[in-house]
């Protein structure tokens, strides 16, 4: 086994925590595998861990053992780092004339991308603040946009228009216009090789769509309402969609059928998402409670319950063992994934909670509201640490960067602020 492959190099992931193995094939290919450390702490202890990994992976071998330990050492310090200082105001970007309608990163950080009623994508420079591109040729809204992150070298919008367009994200080429919905485009992504598209609309269905050639693989027929929510899991081997139906699919990509159908909640699905491990997944509904699902068998493992009003959006930390849920009610409710139980509640909002997203350590939580602000909140103690205030309408849109020293905020007064710390 081992003859016929070389390990070449070590390559680190801080989020979640993890080690990637560059390997060649006997015919000289190159591959990579991954060694997930998902329950890596700051109390691990890290010679059983090393003893452990060179048993359980031909790859490694005993000489190999003291570059594993300081690699490990290496995402353990990254675990104590403490936080940096409050973010502060960097760029305030008056994106668009027209509203807009989501804003994204991609994986660095230094380039993000804003969609609008003005029909139209933009890109920029985080650093600058400059416009970079505008990405022209939908006939209607551009709604749900998105970089094929970990590469950036993609974008997809999905329009109002049906349509969804695939672009060169350095130069503004169109590669492929992908036709078929029926109506409107409300969430989109790529899988996470970049290899396939996956759109969802108000026609009731999703459809996946081939990134080199521009034609759809698949359609994924089976709700009944519109299909607001999708999101691939880790190995791209399954998508799930939330509708307005009250019921989440999940699907499997290679042949594009219903794998479950995960039936209980009693009001619209807002959102979704697996966890890393791509063994759970999560909804949210505006029946108020958040539903936690095993993947393989497609049962309610949890009901998490707390919220008085519509759960908006729901989402799990880079490890998987927390998951936040923001609500109309004001309030954002941090739950352990294995117990089910609530661990803080985040109070202190005057409006709904339409956004929310752990910083990539896990340690800080971000909401965007239609207060106007947005905050950052301890996850463990469920303090307020900071109030982003400045927009003049609600913000609709908030995320971190993949190293977590910046933030970007989306607002109805139609400007971007960039945050940095």
């Amino acid at each position: 086994f081992s003859n016929t492959m070389k390990l070449r190099r070590f390559l680190l992931r801080y989020y979640p925590p993890g080690i990637i193995l560059e390997y060649d094939l006997r015919d000289k290919t190159r591959e990579m595998k991954e060694i997930d450390l998902l329950h890596l702490t700051t109390d691990t202890d890290v010679e059983v861990l090393v003893n452990q990994i060179v048993f359980e992976e031909p790859l490694i071998s005993e000489k190999k053992k003291p570059q594993l330990r300081r690699l490990i050492y290496k995402l353990i310090e990254k675990l104590e780092q403490k936080e940096a200082n409050d973010f502060y105001l960097f760029k305030i970007l008056r994106a668009h004339i027209l509203p807009l309608t989501n804003c994204a990163f991609n994986k660095s950080g230094d380039k993000f991308i804003t969609g609008s009623y003005d029909r139209t994508c933009k890109v920029w420079n985080t650093i600058t603040g400059d416009e970079l591109l505008t990405l022209e040729g939908h006939r209607n809204v551009v709604y749900a946009i998105a970089f094929n992150n970990p590469f950036g070298d993609k974008i997809i919008t999905g329009s109002f228009d049906k349509t969804c367009k695939l672009w060169n994200s350095d130069n503004g080429d169109l590669y492929h216009t992908y036709r078929g919905h029926a109506t409107e485009i409300v969430c989109l992504s790529f899988n996470p090789m970049g290899t396939t598209i996956a759109t969802g609309s108000m026609d009731n269905t999703a459809r996946l769509w081939d990134v080199e050639t521009g034609e759809c693989v698949h359609t994924l027929l089976g709700h009944t309402a519109e299909i607001v929510s999708l999101n691939f899991d880790t190995h791209g081997s399954r998508i799930i969609t939330g509708s307005f139906d009250h019921t989440i699919k999940i699907w499997d990509t290679r042949n594009g059928r219903v794998a479950h159908t995960l039936s209980g909640h009693h009001g619209e699905i807002s959102s979704t998402q697996f966890n890393y491990s791509s063994d759970l997944c999560i909804s949210g509904s505006i029946d108020r409670t958040c539903k936690i699902w095993d993947v393989a068998s497609g049962q309610c493992v949890h009901t998490l319950r707390g919220h008085n009003d519509e759960i908006l959006d729901v989402s799990f930390n880079s490890t998987g063992s927390k998951l936040v849920t923001a609500s109309a009610d004001g309030t954002s409710r941090v739950f352990n994934t294995m117990t089910g139980a609530c661990q803080s509640i985040l109070i202190g909002h005057e409006g709904e909670i339409s956004k929310v997203a752990f910083n990539p350590p896990g340690t800080r939580i971000l909401t965007a509201s239609s207060d106007k602000s947005a905050r950052i909140w301890d996850v463990d103690t469920g303090d307020c640490l900071q109030i982003l205030e400045g927009h003049t309408d609600e913000i609709f849109s908030c995320a971190f960067n993949y190293h977590g020293d910046t933030i970007i905020t989306g607002s109805k007064d139609n400007t971007c602020r960039i945050w940095k710390n």
